[in-house]
């Protein structure tokens, strides 16, 4: 009954170190899928005191006095096993409903993302904006967006190819993106149209941000590399920017869309390369508007 018993015991403990080393192994592949940083840290202190635990176990196993005479005495070894279990169990579970939320998660940015450009669709866009334009309103916060056209961009697609247009779309749209603040919101309109939501922001500050947008992709040359013997493919592109602001007479994103647009088109008709801010009038905001068009572009 003794040798039983003190077999068992050991038994137990050992089973529960090798289950404690086995629940390293989903840890690890955490903690390899995390960047730098202190959740990343913790999943590794986490494995440190896993090998603290089994350090122990094992030590229990081969160096303890107890005595292993009556059934009572195999609670400790069934609880250092059950322990073990435990560990073992929370640490799958983990890494399952890690890479559950990944899938989700990369799912769900497939359904938002334009995946041409990297940068929001027109399904998002047309939610987020509508949330904005709700918040904005009931929390009396300023609100602008801007409408950006990429000009003359049909040329581009005519005398370089579609490849080539897709690489001036992803790389200017991606140009806009780090060139805007943490709390403004990029999105494909359409075709070469961009919106951008920019939340608590005056018509005032919108505009001093897409003339500086504006210059920033003016500044912008797309270098492209061609056959051994060619010279290297240089294209620079403009953009024109309408502006527009949710106020008393435009209430809806509808009317902030329409705006935006109104003004783009009349950058466009001005000249491209240019912004135009669209300012509504006391009448009726969807058939007129006040145009304010860049200082130095009149």
């Amino acid at each position: 009954m003794f040798d039983i018993l003190s077999v068992l015991g050991s038994g137990l403990v050992i089973s529960g170190a090798l289950l404690l080393a086995t629940a390293i192994a989903p840890v690890w592949k955490i903690f390899r899928q995390l960047p730098t940083g202190g959740l990343r840290y913790s999943w590794g202190f986490l494995i440190l005191l896993i090998l603290i635990f089994i350090a122990g176990y094992i030590v229990y196993a081969k160096f303890s006095s107890v005595q292993f005479s009556q059934p009572l005495d195999l609670v400790v070894p069934i609880i250092f096993f059950c322990g073990a279990i435990f560990v073992f169990v929370v640490c799958n579970l983990s890494l399952r409903t890690t890479r559950d939320i990944m899938q989700n998660y990369a799912l769900k940015q497939e359904n938002i993302t334009d995946s041409l450009m990297g940068i929001f669709n027109r399904r998002y866009l047309d939610r987020r904006l509508k949330d904005e334009t709700e918040r904005a309103l009931n929390y009396s916060h300023p609100l602008s967006i801007f409408l950006i056209d990429i000009d003359h961009f049909k040329q581009v697609n005519d005398n370089y190819g579609h490849q080539v247009g897709d690489l001036v779309l992803k790389n200017i749209a991606q140009l806009i993106k780090h060139s805007l603040r943490e709390s403004d919101v990029l999105a494909r309109f359409g075709g070469e149209e961009f919106v951008v939501i920019l939340p608590r922001t005056k018509d005032s500050t919108s505009y001093t941000l897409a003339e500086r947008l504006r210059h920033v992709v003016a500044d912008f040359k797309l270098t492209l590399p061609r056959e051994p013997d060619s010279e290297p493919l240089s294209i620079n592109v403009t953009v024109s920017i309408g502006v527009a602001e949710l106020n008393a007479q435009c209430k809806d994103c509808q009317c902030l869309i329409e705006n935006a647009d109104r003004a783009l088109y009349q950058a466009k008709r001005n000249g491209r390369n240019r912004v135009i801010m669209s300012k509504s009038s006391n009448t009726d905001t969807r058939k007129n508007g006040n145009l304010i068009s860049s200082p130095e572009l009149q």
